[in-house]
């Protein structure tokens, strides 16, 4: 199924080279799935991309999280990422003013070398987009990134003030591919695509096959009613990572995901 066809509006509306090759990568998939990657070491996160990268179309990292981290290993799973054709996402969650988030975009880490989309929040100001497009510049990339407007976390203080301030960055700015938004609440996605338009992208967390609370203050959504309501990308962990089959699992988010996808019309 051609991206152009399955995607729709949000096709021709967003211009981002990294949107498109998102939705180009979910459509030769037929999933919208983006797993939640939350390993200690770089073999569990190699072994985990190798069961379940048919099924997925990004890998979400938090590879600060990593406790054997080098860049010699970590080139192993940036190479099991591109023979499974998956789009990488460090999922940083950049909070500082732009100058500084240029050289967090290097570092140990050299986050700027391998990542396709980081996300970032917007409490420090806008300039914070300009730094981190600044560090793939560095490098001669071009990345993506996706600003925190909405969180599922209960208690959370994005309040509907701070979401439109983020959404009037991100419409600014051709670095920003889309949103962060609330899986755990079909309303509150909708709400956000509303703001949003279809010009741009929302990445949902929050979503889970088995809906209801987690822990440690998640809540979950079903992926089905966060795609119908808007999300464009479901963003799962461990209800792939955590069972026994997670190939199995994983396709059955994709699956989902995409059924919700073509049922939406783009």
């Amino acid at each position: 199924m051609r991206a152009e066809d399955v995607w729709g509006e949000r096709w021709t509306s967003c211009a981002n080279p990294l949107a498109h090759r998102y939705m180009e990568t979910a459509a030769r998939k037929g999933s919208l799935v983006c797993l939640a990657a939350d390993m200690r070491s770089v073999a569990e996160l190699v072994d985990l991309v190798e069961e379940v990268g048919p099924h997925i179309a990004a890998l979400k990292t938090h590879v600060d999280m990593v406790d054997d981290f080098s860049l010699e290993a970590w080139s192993g799973l940036v190479d099991a990422a591109q023979r499974h054709d998956l789009l990488l996402f460090e999922d940083r969650k950049f909070a500082d003013i732009g100058k500084v988030s240029q050289h967090q975009m290097a570092g140990v880490h050299d986050v700027r070398s391998w990542a396709d989309i980081v996300t970032a929040h917007r409490i420090s100001g806008p300039d914070i987009v300009d730094g981190i497009a600044a560090g793939w510049a560095d490098v001669e990339r071009i990345g993506g990134v996706l600003l925190l407007a909405q969180m599922s976390s209960s208690g959370n203080l994005l309040d509907a003030d701070y979401t439109a301030e983020t959404i009037a960055t991100g419409r600014g700015s051709p670095h920003v591919i889309g949103y962060i938004g609330n899986g755990s609440s079909a309303t509150e996605v909708a709400a956000l695509r509303q703001q949003v338009g279809a010009g741009q992208m929302i990445w949902t967390p929050g979503v889970n096959l088995a809906v209801g609370a987690g822990a440690m203050g998640q809540r979950y959504g079903h992926p089905r009613d966060a795609v119908l309501a808007g999300s464009d990308a479901i963003i799962v962990g461990s209800g792939i990572h955590g069972v026994e089959n997670r190939a199995e699992a994983a396709a059955q988010y994709a699956e989902a995901s995409f059924a919700a996808l073509v049922e939406r019309g783009g």
